[in-house]
């Protein structure tokens, strides 16, 4: 996605300049955002912490400002930064953490960031986009930028099977239809669960859904998912990322304050390193039992006891 993401970026700066920072990253793809920029494209080095304070001061001048950076590099090294600098004092600095969930693979925990938006969005004010195809990176920069408000930007890999066409980015996306449970899923994750849904049986298979912003599509919920609830079909979320501060779990929250709990609720998270051994993305997808042979395989031994 780091390409489609700097694409858009030299799109939008032909409109609109801005100010654009990176902790010593994105080389071998960032090389035309550098040149287009020119002086307007700052690398702050090794020095998240004081990278984003930067940023900060410079959006207080009136001028538009990204950070980038590995994603744990770009969220909690500079976690008070974040929170006083941005958060507290309102300023809409975009923070894009590259590589999300077990993106960096064998570069182990300290390259992982499975607990990123659930820590951020914890912050006033700010607010989590998650594109899950390379298709979805220009607007959800569009739409990042032009909702000014501090904002996360979690890229990661794209996924998509090459035969199916998404749904232009949105909140919330209905992928597949299906009879069985509500399946909702957050980020590129959704990848290999299209290819497998798409060759089930429509009447029983889930009814995939794609969450891409937070707290946006929590506070939104589409009507067809809160009628789902309501008629007590069970939902599952799949998302490579911790259950603590989950997506899942703001999801139930707000289901269950609309007084429409779902009947049976099953998380899929990231379970971090049950067996202290690190490996690529798809090793610590199928440990942690998010990979969507075993999503689909505890979904239908669920539904078949019920």
């Amino acid at each position: 996605m780091r390409n489609a993401a700097c694409t858009a970026w030299c799109e939008l700066y032909a409109e609109r300049p801005f100010v654009f920072l990176t902790g010593d990253l994105g080389f071998m793809a960032l090389e035309p955002l550098r040149d287009q920029l020119g002086g307007h494209f700052i690398n702050a080095g090794v020095a998240e912490q004081n990278m984003v304070s930067v940023a900060a001061g410079i959006r207080q001048t009136g001028i538009e400002t990204w950070v980038y950076s590995i994603a744990p590099f770009a969220y909690a090294r500079p976690f008070e930064q974040i929170r006083n600098d941005v958060c507290i004092n309102r300023q809409p600095v975009y923070i894009v953490g590259n590589g999300g969930g077990y993106g960096y693979g064998v570069q182990g925990p300290t390259h992982h960031a499975i607990e990123d938006y659930g820590v951020l969005l914890a912050l006033q004010g700010m607010n989590v986009y998650v594109p899950a195809f390379a298709d979805d990176v220009g607007l959800a920069i569009r739409q990042l930028s032009a909702a000014q408000r501090p904002a996360y930007l979690r890229l990661g890999r794209c996924e998509k099977p090459k035969e199916f066409a998404a749904p232009k980015f949105t909140p919330w996306r209905k992928l597949l239809e299906g009879g069985g449970p509500i399946l909702v899923a957050v980020g590129p994750i959704v990848g290999p669960l299209i290819s497998a849904v798409a060759q089930m049986d429509v009447l029983t298979r889930p009814e995939l859904w794609l969450l891409s912003v937070m707290p946006a599509g929590i506070d939104a919920l589409p009507a067809e998912i809160v009628d789902a609830a309501r008629a007590g079909r069970s939902l599952a979320v799949v998302e490579e990322h911790v259950s603590q501060g989950s997506a899942g779990t703001a999801l139930v929250a707000r289901l269950a304050a609309m007084g429409v709990p779902p009947r049976m609720f099953m998380p899929f998270n990231a379970k971090g390193y049950p067996s202290a051994t690190y490996g690529s993305q798809a090793f610590h997808r199928v440990e942690s039992g998010i990979d969507a042979e075993s999503v689909l395989r505890a979904l239908s031994t669920t539904d078949s006891r019920q």
